[in-house]
């Protein structure tokens, strides 16, 4: 092993050759999948920054991820999808290659491991790149994990100044981020292993807090000269107001949906120990010359383990669905975990490293809070336990003895199991296209925006249609008012949206569209120019087919019936109205 570290080639491969395909690998997919919902929904909050065209809520909820979207549309390209995805896309390789230099370096992991953990981690990200505002969350929680490290393990005050900027920052990022201040639970931990006084863990605390509240009230004083304290307090309000109708985000819910998560893994860990406590029995009762035959029982159960599981339905090969990786990703987690607390209650476990440990279980529990996804999101934002997790496992599995034989092989089964559907999820999965699973091997001819995009043939046809019409009646750069999952289309036909291109989301409340409807008709009265109207033809057909009454939607009918609009374009997938003095106009 050490003959092969000190070669050439090795010492390339650690220097080069893994941090390039790091930085690569996150772009694999930029140019295939045309999403009419989440992708570029974001890019048109991008693109169309501020409150003249984003609801308040949404606005200031993600403002730094609006901000840095915002530069990145200014950047070569940023009007098209494929330059946009590759801009966002690099934030994953940033993270993938700051974790892996971090951890092969400063925690010295095999450069090997920590690369296979950092492909893995990538090959995972099931959430699009355009939603900055998760990225950007891990991202900066990731500084602030490697600053508090540093500070601690240096003895430096400077880094956990740094390290409370960082975290003080994620709450601009994503507001639900507040939680992350529980990083600093670090200092304690670590200020108890070491057996520090109390006057130096609250001093470390100290300095941690300033950078935390410092960078807080430095953005929060920011966003209020340039908008206005009210208008942010405001839109943080809406924010609150809307768990009273959205149930999804209530903390009570967004906490059920984490343990749910961990209680549907334990189902399945339950059922691994079946296959496991037999074989950890034969290792302890056979006899010592039986080893062989120890090893073999051993295989066997473990073999007979992931027969089960797949035949179970634990794992999925098709690939077509985030949730084809969600109950691997779940039982990973809480492998991480539980390898982390072994090592922080080992003995022989470094110091620093019980801090890395402790530091990573928090990072595991935290990232999932404040999202309606549930322990998805964690399973997005594993870049330093897979790297660290195979380690651990790595080192224990070649000094463990013959008696712990049945727990090496069954963690070697699962662990090989989830990296193989993990590279299989990575090659094949793409958010986009997850609905779609017919060929995407067509492209829009007429659009500069989604030029270079590969999708199925329905949707590049529709997207040809509407984008040549809206061409010809001169239509591109007015407002629109979408309606049907379909917000991407500000940012692919470059309307932008006349007061917020979701207003379907659940989160949006009908009080947010009467009062955006209400301003829209003062501006008509001052001699605006009216909105353009597109609804998603399955709208319309599920209207005609459903009795249940849509409120937002009555409202905007509503609004255009009071100003004449009429159906004028219509296919597979659109149905565009306008009024009467839209179109046509220089």
């Amino acid at each position: 092993m050490n003959k092969l570290k000190d070669s050439k080639i090795y010492r390339i491969c650690c220097s080069y050759i893994f941090p390039i395909i790091l930085i690569l690998y996150p772009l694999r997919h930029i140019n295939i999948g045309l999403d009419f919902a989440d992708t570029g929904y974001n890019y048109a909050n991008f693109r169309y920054v501020g409150l003249e065209h984003t609801d308040a809520l949404y606005f200031f909820s993600t403002y730094l991820a609006n901000v840095a979207g915002h530069f990145l549309t200014l950047l070569p390209g940023g009007h098209t999808l494929l330059f946009m995805n590759l801009y966002t896309g690099l934030f994953v390789s940033i993270l993938a290659f700051i974790s892996y230099l971090f951890l092969a370096k400063r925690m010295e992991i095999p450069a090997t491991l920590a690369f296979i953990g950092e492909f893995v981690a990538i090959s995972i990200c099931w959430c699009p790149t355009a939603l900055l505002y998760n990225y950007m969350t891990y991202m900066l929680l990731l500084v602030g994990v490697i600053l508090i490290y540093e500070g601690l393990t240096q003895d430096k005050e400077v880094y956990l100044i740094m390290a409370g900027v960082a975290l003080g920052t994620n709450i601009f990022v994503r507001f639900s981020n507040i939680p992350e201040a529980g990083m600093i639970a670090a200092v304690w931990a670590y200020g108890i292993i070491c057996r520090k006084k109390i006057k130096k863990v609250v001093r470390e605390t100290g300095f941690c807090m300033l950078g935390y509240f410092g960078s807080v009230i430095l953005w929060l004083g920011y966003i209020s000269v340039r908008y206005g304290l009210a208008s942010y307090v405001a839109g943080i309000k809406k924010l609150f107001a809307m768990t009273e109708t959205v149930t999804d985000y209530k903390a009570t819910s967004m906490l059920y949906g984490m343990f749910s998560g961990y209680i549907d893994g334990g189902y399945w860990l339950s059922r691994i120990l079946v296959f496991l406590v037999p074989g950890v029995v034969l290792c302890f009762v056979l006899p010592k010359g039986w080893n062989w035959i120890k090893r073999l029982i051993c295989v066997f159960f473990s073999v007979a383990a992931a027969v089960w599981l797949y035949r179970s339905g634990f794992c999925k090969f098709e690939f077509y669905s985030d949730g084809d990786i969600y109950r691997s990703g779940v039982l990973f987690l809480i492998l991480a975990m539980f390898v982390c607390a072994l090592r922080i209650f080992s003995g022989k476990t470094e110091k620093k490293e019980k801090l890395l440990a402790g530091m990573i279980i928090l990072v595991s529990l935290i990232t999932s809070i404040g999202s309606n996804n549930g322990l998805l999101i964690g399973i997005n934002n594993l870049f330093l336990a897979v790297p660290y997790v195979l380690w651990a496992i790595y080192s224990f599995c070649r000094k463990a003895d013959i008696r712990l034989f049945a727990v090496k092989a069954m963690v070697v089964m699962f662990l090989t199991l989830f990296l193989v559907q993990s590279i299989g999820f990575g090659v094949k999965f793409v958010f986009a296209k997850s609905e779609e699973y017919n060929a995407v091997d067509a492209k829009v001819e007429n659009s500069d925006v989604l030029k270079g995009i590969y999708m199925s043939e329905e949707k590049a046809d529709s997207m040809e249609e509407i984008i040549e019409y809206i061409s010809d009646r001169r239509l591109t750069g007015k407002e629109v008012i979408l309606y049907g999952k379909i917000p991407a289309l500000s940012f692919y036909l470059e309307m932008p949206s006349s007061f917020h291109s979701w207003i379907d989301l659940e989160s949006y409340s009908e009080d947010s569209l009467d009062t955006a409807i209400d301003q829209l008709k003062a501006e008509i009265s001052e001699g605006e120019e009216l909105p353009i109207v597109i609804f998603s033809s399955n709208l319309i057909v599920d209207m005609e087919t459903n009795s249940a009454e849509d409120m937002k939607l009555s409202h905007i009918f509503d609004y255009m019936e009071e100003y004449g609009y009429m159906e004028t374009f219509s296919n597979d997938m659109f149905v565009l109205y306008e009024a009467e003095n839209t179109g046509d106009k220089k």
